[in-house]
C-alpha cells in the first residue's frame, strides 16, 4: 500500500499541522485547499489514503467524495469535520468514506486511524463499514442497535459513542485522555469521575449475565475491550 497521503483541507494551519505530523511519521504528503483541486489530484488513484475536510469552498468534501466514488476510485478516505452528531457521521460513512473523525482531534488518533486504513487496504464505497463486531458483540451504526449474543443492549447516546470508540480500538489499551478527546470532545481533564461512571454502567450492561467479560480495567493505564487471554 502506498505511503503517499493526500490532505484536502481549506484551513491552512490545520493542513500544515497534519502534513507536518504525517511527514514526520514517514509519509509523503500532497495538499489541496478545496474539493475541486483535491478531486483532480485524487483521481489518479495513486494515494494510500485521503484525509478530507467535510466543509470547504468550491466543492465541499461530501460532493468531492461522491464524485470520487462515482469515478471508481476506491482510495480509503477519512473525513474530518466539526459536525459530530450521529446523523452527520452516518451520512459521511454511507456516502463513501471509510472513517470519520470529529474536530478538534488529537493527531495521535488521526495517525492511528490512517495506519489502520492502510493495513486494511481500504475498499471505498463497496465496503463501507456500518456494523462493528467483536466476539458476540455487535453494533449497527445505522440502526444504532447493539446486541450481545441474542440479547439487545439498551444504551444511552453517550454509552453508544463510548462503546463505538472501544470497538474501533478493540484489544488496545484506551487511556482516559483518549476517551476524553474521542468521546467527550474534551482536550483537558475536567477532574471528575465521569469516565469511570460511564464505563462502569457500560460494563454492567455488556457483561452482566455473560460468562465472558469484554470490558476490562487496565490498572494504571485505562481500559480495554477484549477477551481475557
Amino acid at each position: 500500500m502506498s505511503q503517499k497521503l493526500l490532505v484536502i483541507e481549506d484551513d491552512s494551519a490545520t493542513a500544515a499541522y497534519i502534513a507536518k505530523g504525517m511527514t514526520e511519521a514517514g509519509f509523503t504528503v500532497d495538499q489541496a485547499a478545496n474539493g475541486r483541486d483535491g478531486l483532480f489530484l485524487a483521481s489518479d488513484g495513486s494515494y494510500g489514503a485521503i484525509i478530507l475536510d467535510r466543509m470547504m469552498p468550491t466543492m465541499d468534501g461530501m460532493a468531492m467524495l461522491k464524485a470520487l466514488r462515482a469515478a471508481g476510485i476506491d482510495t480509503p478516505v477519512i473525513i474530518l469535520s466539526a459536525l459530530g452528531s450521529p446523523e452527520d457521521r452516518v451520512e459521511g460513512l454511507t456516502s463513501g468514506s471509510d472513517d470519520y473523525l470529529v474536530k478538534p482531534f488529537a493527531f495521535a488518533e488521526l495517525l492511528a486511524r490512517v495506519q489502520l486504513l492502510l493495513r486494511r487496504g481500504g475498499a471505498g464505497s463497496s465496503q463501507v463499514v456500518t456494523v462493528l463486531r467483536y466476539d458476540d458483540l455487535e453494533m449497527d451504526l445505522l440502526s444504532r442497535r447493539v446486541k450481545r449474543g441474542s440479547q439487545v443492549v439498551d444504551l444511552q447516546p453517550r454509552e453508544f459513542r463510548l462503546l463505538e470508540y472501544f470497538l474501533r480500538h478493540a484489544d488496545q489499551v484506551v487511556t482516559r485522555t483518549m476517551l476524553l478527546e474521542g468521546v467527550w470532545d474534551y482536550h483537558f481533564d475536567p477532574g471528575t469521575n465521569v469516565i469511570d461512571v460511564h464505563v462502569s454502567r457500560l460494563r454492567r450492561k455488556l457483561d452482566d449475565g455473560s460468562g465472558r467479560p469484554l470490558l476490562h480495567t487496565v490498572r494504571g493505564a485505562g481500559y480495554r475491550l477484549g477477551l481475557d487471554t
